[in-house]
């Protein structure tokens, strides 16, 4: 069947280009295609009985330091292991007696009473594995690490959640998206090559997080992380100029299109909904159908817009967060929560050269955190539990902390500034709200903070967790390209530890 268009003729389905969808409701913008929606299977979820705290969260935030903190240096200190294991830092007293953590996060020890620490996180890959770290996928190499549409992949966690819940909800329609990333397209300002992670993979590109970007420029030169780097790097995450705004990247209007002209391309669909009434009765055109919608929703209505800008919030919110990227981020994501957005994702990833940003501290180790990484996420993660539950938001929103693994135990002194390297024999996540425990810690590392010495959990079981207590059942499955069932979460499982 043909699709006449302005004289044109275009084939509705394998023949349907980018372009195409260009015209049809400005999808393009979006990387909506209608083959992706076409391949879409049902989802399939194995029966198991719930348990304690099933559904509590009605949304997740994912906050993601990309590029590995160290435990030591955050929420396992070691202050009676010799110094080059225990590093220049102290450890300090929180608001739960006989809980100590780095002296370097003074403001988040005051919120201890609000979340929960993980100290003995593990896995055997110690290399950059943001896909492994958030997906199901069973095993990782770096291979893949820099080709994110790579046929290995798994969808991201938050793709998953945002495919799932369209499955159970039927004709029902989202007016908001229910998968975001802040503060921009994960990796693209920077001069690595784009990683994996964060995308739908075999679920199709329509279910990658719709992404923000940021305007602003950096009003801080960060620290270098190696004695041949010469850029002098103004790092957003470490502070902002005036004037930074956040904005849809894949909602915004093209300067051209007014919205005189946006109402002659809803005309259009008409056409293109009479030409294909023949799929009317095909559950996958739904999915098209709502993405389209939405798609209509993010260029024609404010919500979301209106979340995203952050100087609506009276300033004192916003220096309670900080004025960094990653604090106003953090202040976008509890906005857009309250909107209604299912999943948040803020990463924290490298701007600039790579040594321009991000938590990969193989040398200048102790400069770095000082003078800029550990007040910045002290600095934000403090004032979005606080927030949140002044709200009384945080009962019903989980926060997730976690990053691809941790860092050495044994300090290399040889670089300037020192260095830890990659680790993940051993690592920390912190996790807030949604059904989770306040002022514990599950398991324990060892005197060095090496290895495991109590209650191992795997990324795995942070992904099974985090669907739990979204009210998903943690051994759902969805088809890979072939139809097979895979499971979301791997072979994670709910750590009971975690739940309140």
């Amino acid at each position: 069947m043909m699709l006449p268009l302005f004289g044109s003729r275009k084939t509705l389905c394998d023949g349907l280009a980018r372009r195409d969808l260009l015209q049809i409701g400005g999808l393009g913008a979006l990387g909506l295609t209608l083959g992706d929606a076409l391949r879409l299977k049902e989802a399939q979820a194995a029966a198991t009985s719930p348990a304690g705290g099933f559904g509590r969260a009605k949304a997740c935030i994912l906050l993601f330091p990309f590029g590995s903190p160290p435990q030591h240096e955050t929420f396992d200190p070691k202050p009676d292991a010799p110094r080059e294991i225990q590093g220049t830092y102290g450890d300090t007293a929180t608001s739960v007696a006989g809980v100590r953590i780095c002296e370097g996060l003074p403001k988040t020890a005051q919120v201890m009473d609000r979340f929960t620490i993980v100290r003995s996180m593990t896995h055997p890959y110690p290399v950059h594995g943001v896909a492994y770290a958030l997906t199901g996928m069973p095993t990782y190499t770096p291979a893949i690490e820099a080709n994110p549409r790579a046929k290995e992949h798994y969808p991201f966690l938050g793709s998953a959640v945002d495919y799932l819940e369209r499955k159970r909800g039927g004709a029902a329609l989202s007016s908001v998206p229910r998968n975001m990333g802040l503060p921009w397209r994960f990796g693209s300002k920077s001069s690595l090559p784009t990683l994996a992670g964060p995308y739908a993979a075999f679920l199709g590109d329509a279910y990658d997080p719709i992404w923000t970007d940021f305007t602003g420029r950096g009003s801080k030169v960060v620290p270098k992380l190696t004695d041949n780097q010469t850029a002098e790097v103004r790092d957003p995450f470490a502070g902002l100029l005036p004037g930074g705004k956040f904005r849809l990247d894949s909602g915004e209007l093209a300067a051209d299109v007014s919205l005189e002209r946006l109402g002659l391309r809803r005309s259009l669909t008409g056409q293109f909904d009479q030409a294909r009434q023949w799929l009317d009765r095909s559950p996958d055109v739904a999915n098209f159908d709502e993405h389209r919608r939405l798609a209509m929703s993010l260029l024609t209505t404010n919500g979301v817009r209106d979340a995203l800008d952050v100087d609506r919030e009276p300033a004192a919110v916003r220096e309670r967060f900080g004025q960094t990227l990653f604090g106003q981020s953090c202040l976008a994501a509890r906005r857009l929560v309250e909107a209604g957005v299912r999943f948040v994702s803020v990463f924290w990833d490298p701007f600039e050269p790579f040594g321009g940003s991000c938590w990969d501290t193989h040398a200048n180790h102790f400069p770095r955190l000082k003078d800029y990484l550990l007040p910045v996420f002290d600095e934000a993660y403090s004032a979005l539990l606080l927030d949140l539950d002044e709200r009384g938001l945080l009962d019903e929103t989980f926060v997730l902390c976690v990053s691809e693994h941790g860092r050495t135990p044994q300090i290399d002194s040889k670089p300037k500034g020192a260095g830890r390297h990659h680790w993940s024999r051993v690592y920390s996540a912190t996790l807030a709200g949604g059904g989770t425990p306040r002022g514990k810690v599950v398991g324990r590392s060892d005197a060095h903070g090496g290895d495991v010495a109590e209650t191992p959990v795997s990324p795995k079981d942070l992904l099974a967790t985090t669907l739990h207590l979204l009210g998903i059942d943690a051994h759902t499955t969805v088809p890979d390209r072939a139809g097979r069932p895979v499971l979301v979460a791997g072979d994670g499982q709910v750590r009971r530890e975690l739940i309140a």
